[in-house]
């Protein structure tokens, strides 16, 4: 069995033992910097191991209490999957308590227990009151169905209850998806003389290898993960829910900061645009307007920029969750699905938190319409999402693919055998109703342009293509062509393209003047006229003489000497013959004139002809046959 791996958080007031009583579970004094020891407050996030068996391995998060050091809290409680909330007993449930029962709500954090310490600082009668009490006024919050257990950190009266009863309600929680892509949001830097540069964070998801290729974004800078630490000891590897320490090569600390994030993929997004669901506080005391400033808080990063609203212009007591935009103004890491949290950058309070939606906003108009869309985009499933990326994109590759849908590329892999995606080139997908779309359109085109030019071939593959490229991946539309000529829908010709049930031919009410024509060029032998006068004499109109001519000589039922005369293939082929039984070896050209009885006019010509078409070769003043077959 496959070792889970977990992270949990203490969470509280300042002042209401949370550093005490890890230390009390873990015995190590997460306060390590000096001034967290000078002031008594924790400063930066405390990290323990708690415990380690054959079936799990849990790792502990003291965050900051204090309102100031709200950033870290919430860096610290954005990977975690159980939180501790501590509350002392001697002064219950205060402001920044339920500041952070806020955070957690919106980061989506669904496991809990509620520690009353320092209960030896009250009367025993009256601890019930005080669990009472609490009870209460978490009653409306994600602890209101919370086990509360009563523990004293420097006595250590239950603290090995509530270590057990940590174990027993993470064996209840499904571990993290370590079947993903790695990902690690950055929550500290550091350097080890020696060693060099250490990024540290929570293992959101996948796994990482000692000596793995890895990615540092936003900014976009390869490194490889040199050695990997997993509660300060060495290991090979570091699973989704595990914090994990890696030792990173080539990098200085100056190339890294929190908040940034270190992949194993190019499958997550680097953006500033993010469609996002909303939650709000309960008691706001302003209105959060449209496109006023905000601090968003996402993994680890903290980020400035603007809330974009598209069905109003601001929020006041809003109960329900709002779909709007994040307009940021530095790059972020994320996926659909990742929680955050929006606070007000003057004065600093938490407003609202909520999810992504989409990594990949655009800009949108105003309106039902776009709200519609992104309403639609929230509840779509992973099928519907993998559908509406295609059909937003046209096509898409499969590294693509998996940024648009910000699925797992396990998910998307059984995700694509469904028979309405289409691999139409190597790891090129696109969806079945684009295909159909593409055929339906280059159809009536076909058809259009065989009423109005019959006596074509068919239309050339380029002006197919640059018709039709604009809207659609050239890909794409090369693929249905070839595709509808192995099912012959239709038909190709060299370049030409044309439905299978059509073939060139002279338009119906000209059909008679035509057959006429050909047999005057017949009847006139050797001695033709000028094709010009034929097609005067026949009353054809001008602007069909050129293309009449091509398609009469494209169909062989002409011959073009020149630019003028033109002879009926079956004249052409019996002056061929009959020249080549009366001279079967090298003939001149008077030799040729005399057999035939042909002027100067005609002769000439009708021997570049032959030569064009390689049924003699010239030496000099002699021709010689090539071996042929007249057809």
């Amino acid at each position: 069995m496959m070792k889970k791996h977990y992270t949990i958080g203490m969470a509280g007031h300042i002042d209401h033992g949370k550093t005490t009583l890890t230390k009390a579970l873990t015995n190590i004094d997460t306060d390590r910097l000096k001034e967290e020891k000078e002031r008594q407050i924790s400063i930066e996030l405390g990290f323990a191991p708690l415990l380690e068996n054959e079936e799990m391995q849990i790792s502990l998060i003291d965050v900051p209490g204090h309102d100031r050091f709200i950033r870290q809290m919430i860096a610290g409680v954005a990977g975690i999957d159980l939180v501790i909330l501590v509350v002392a007993a001697d002064e219950g449930v205060m402001p920044q308590t339920k500041e952070h029962l806020e955070i957690l709500n919106f980061l989506g954090v669904k496991g809990g227990i509620v520690a009353i310490t320092k209960i030896d600082r009250v009367e025993q009668d009256f601890i019930e009151l005080v669990k009472d009490e609490i009870t209460l006024e978490l009653q409306e919050s994600i602890f209101r169905d919370s086990p509360i257990i009563l523990v004293d950190s420097i006595s250590q009266i239950g603290v090995d209850e509530l270590k057990q009863l940590i174990v027993n309600t993470l064996e209840q929680l499904p571990p993290r998806v370590t079947s993903g892509e790695f990902r690690l949001p950055i929550d500290q830097v550091f350097t080890i003389k020696g060693q060099g540069t250490i990024v540290r964070g929570t293992v959101y998801e996948g796994v990482v290898s000692e000596g793995e290729e890895l990615t540092v974004l936003p900014k976009k800078i390869e490194t490889r993960a040199r050695q990997i630490q997993v509660h300060n000891k060495p290991s090979k590897r570091a699973y989704a829910g595990q914090r994990a320490a890696i030792n990173v090569s080539g990098l200085s600390k100056s190339d890294v900061n929190r908040g940034d994030v270190i992949v194993s993929s190019n499958h997550f997004f680097v953006t500033r645009t993010i469609d996002v669901a909303v939650n709000w506080v309960n008691e706001l005391d302003f209105l959060v307007k449209q496109r006023m400033p905000i601090k968003c808080h996402i993994g680890t990063s903290e980020v400035m920029g603007r809330i974009v609203f598209f069905d109003r212009n601001e929020i006041k007591n809003e109960t329900t969750e709002v779909v709007c935009q994040l307009r940021l103004d530095e790059d972020i890491v994320t996926k659909r699905g990742d929680r955050f949290i929006l606070r007000r950058p003057s004065p600093s309070e938490t407003i609202g938190g909520g999810w992504v939606i989409d990594p990949n906003g655009q800009k949108y108009r105003f309106g039902n319409k776009t709200l519609e869309a992104l309403e639609k985009k929230k509840l779509g499933t992973p099928l519907d999402r993998a559908i509406d990326a295609l059909l937003q994109n046209k096509a898409l590759s499969m590294q693509e693919w998996l940024l648009h849908t910000s699925l797992s590329e396990t998910e998307l892999n059984e995700l694509k055998k469904d028979e309405q995606f289409i691999e139409f080139s190597k790891n090129l997908f696109t969806h079945w109703s684009i295909v159909h779309e593409i055929t339906e359109n280059i159809q009536d085109k076909l058809v259009d342009f065989q009423q109005n030019y019959p006596m074509k071939e068919g239309i050339n593959k380029a002006e197919l293509i640059q018709e039709f490229s604009s809207h659609y991946p050239v890909g794409v539309i090369q693929f249905v062509l070839e595709n509808e000529v192995r099912k012959k829908t239709w038909k190709r010709n060299g370049q030409y393209f044309a439905t299978s049930d059509f073939y060139p031919h002279v338009p119906r009410n000209w059909e008679k003047r035509v057959i006429g024509m050909l047999e005057r060029i017949k009847e006139d032998g050797f001695e033709v006229k000028s094709l010009q006068n034929y097609l005067d004499d026949a009353g054809l109109p001008e602007n069909l003489h050129k293309e009449l001519t091509y398609f009469l000589i494209e169909q062989k039922k002409l011959v073009e000497l020149d630019e003028k005369f033109f002879w009926t293939s079956e004249i052409f082929k019996q002056a061929v013959v009959k020249l080549k039984d009366e001279k079967d070896n090298g003939f001149t050209v008077g030799e040729a004139k005399d057999i035939l009885g042909l002027s100067r006019k005609y002769m000439i010509p009708f021997l570049e002809k032959m030569d064009q078409l390689k049924l003699t070769k010239r030496e000099d003043n002699l021709r010689y046959w090539n071996d042929f077959e007249l057809s």
